[in-house]
């Protein structure tokens, strides 16, 4: 196994280059991964988002010649050796102050390398843990993220446009030596999940058909991922899922699919407000395109699901 590149010095290179094709290139001529994202914007343009992301410096190439501003995206978790505590200012959430809560708690100290966003938030960037895989989560309410592996970051020196403002990704900060992340210790700070009172009998049921939907959602192509996100929420909503694990396991396996987090987590929330929570984990009917039939959650039921959930209303 190759070692991890040195991305916090890859970052800084790209972040002072004086284009994003530029930029690409000389991340991926550093070992970093890279793919192109809407320009102004965060959604992956390749087919399959994310996954795509390559180190070809041809290939990285073409993208750029072909939609030359372009932001750049990097996938987080072992593929880039790198993770990101993505610290959120929007509406009531100030990341910042959970943010500082966990640097008194010991359990983030420093960063390896430090990002401003354009929305005013911050990207705090860490290497990875070796040979351990990290998912990514959401504290929504915190109004922090953790992006690791099924997920990805835009990178310095992308630009959105705020408030009709084209606003660029700054590095702010470079301190390798001193960073520190216990990602586990912070997702219980920020975001505590209590043990179940007693165990059902389901709860193994209840596990696997959560992780073939999950599976199921990450493979739709684009024309029909937002309705599978939504036809997934609504199956999770009535089988008594919380809308926060909802948003946790439809973010990670959307944004495979290339959807944008707050595609997702809109779309999450439109079916958690339609479908009234089922007592119970009856079966459910097949996916509404492109998936196999098979059993729990998958099979056809004498009771379908809201006329409007099935076919994908308040999208």
């Amino acid at each position: 196994m190759t070692e991890p590149p040195d991305f916090t010095r890859a970052l800084l290179r790209a972040s002072g280059a004086a284009t994003l094709a530029v930029a690409a290139r000389g991340l991926a001529r550093a070992g970093v991964p890279v793919f192109p994202c809407a320009p102004d914007g965060k959604q992956p343009i390749t087919r399959h988002g994310f996954r795509d992301a390559t180190t070809r410096v041809a290939e990285v190439e073409a993208w750029w010649a072909r939609t030359p501003e372009a932001n750049l995206g990097v996938p987080t978790g072992g593929t880039s050796g790198m993770v990101v505590v993505d610290v959120d200012v929007h509406g009531r959430a100030d990341g910042r102050i959970a943010f500082d809560r966990a640097s008194r708690a010991g359990l983030v100290g420093g960063w390896a390398l430090l990002a401003r966003t354009p929305s005013g938030g911050l990207h705090a960037f860490y290497a990875a843990t070796p040979g351990v895989e990290q998912r990514s989560w959401q504290a929504a309410a915190a109004g922090v993220d953790f992006r690791g592996d099924g997920g990805y970051i835009i990178v310095p020196p992308s630009v959105r446009v705020i408030d009709h403002v084209p606003t660029r990704y700054e590095v702010v900060s470079a301190s390798a030596d001193r960073a520190h992340l216990n990602a586990a210790g912070l997702r219980e700070l920020l975001d505590p999940r209590p043990e179940p009172a007693t165990l059902r009998t389901d709860v193994e049921v209840q596990g696997a058909d959560v992780a073939r939907l999950a599976a199921w959602v990450a493979g739709r192509g684009e024309g029909e991922r937002n309705r599978s996100v939504f036809w997934a929420a609504c199956r999770l909503a009535e089988n008594g899922v919380p809308a926060s694990d909802a948003v946790d396991v439809l973010t990670t396996a959307a944004s495979q699919a290339g959807l944008s987090e707050r595609e997702i987590t809109t779309t999450v929330r439109s079916a958690y407000r339609l479908v009234p929570p089922a007592p119970r984990w009856p079966s459910r009917p097949d996916p509404p395109t492109g998936g196999e039939r098979s059993a729990g959650w998958f099979e056809r039921q004498r009771n379908p699901p809201p006329v409007a959930c099935q076919r994908g209303r308040g999208l």
